[in-house]
């Protein structure tokens, strides 16, 4: 078996099912918010600090949840919530305390009938296998959440491309932002 094209096979498949519109709606969202703080845990906590890298590039006041600089957050931020189960414990709780606060909450992951997805205000529905291998979750060659953590940095980075075009940032002003202590 051939590895790579069959793993791109199955990013393409789920990828597939992922709505384009809903994609634009969340970059015009993300560009209408004040600030932005964004959480995961273990790789999906790292595809979601790309993605607040790359909003920052582009421009974006963007947090990442847990880190020492991060302020409190306030009524009209809005909160990115990462968890292929969408059970994450420190997720949705923190999901849940962003929306009594009066933020928008919007989850990322593949079970829109999860906990998460119950505090969010808008469900970004990934539907790739997680490591729980549920019955009805896409089948997979690959261990764990690997899977869902590839589908979700690309559907990450489709955003920031939308957001990009919304606040006209082209590659020159992002790379303005981009670290010059390397």
């Amino acid at each position: 078996m051939a590895l790579i094209p069959t793993i791109l096979k199955e990013i393409e498949t789920v990828l597939g099912q992922v709505e384009e519109g809903q994609l634009e709606q969340i970059a015009s969202t993300l560009q209408k918010a004040p600030r932005i703080f964004i959480i995961g845990e273990g790789r999906s906590g790292l595809m979601a600090k790309s993605f607040a890298m790359r909003l920052m590039h582009l421009g974006a006041t963007v947090y990442v949840v847990g880190e020492t600089i991060t302020p409190a957050i306030a009524a009209g931020d809005l909160l990115v919530a990462v968890s292929g189960s969408g059970t994450t414990k420190s997720v949705v709780w923190t999901a849940e305390k962003t929306k009594s606060l009066g933020c928008e909450v919007i989850a990322v992951t593949t079970n829109p009938e999860s906990a998460l997805a119950a505090a969010a205000t808008e469900i970004l529905h990934v539907p790739a296998a997680t490591k729980y291998r549920r019955e009805n979750e896409l089948q997979t060659i690959q261990p764990l959440g690997s899977l869902f953590d590839q589908c979700v940095h690309i559907v990450f980075d489709s955003i920031c491309l939308q957001f990009s075009k919304l606040n006209d940032i082209d590659n020159a002003e992002a790379f303005k932002r981009h670290s010059n202590l390397e």
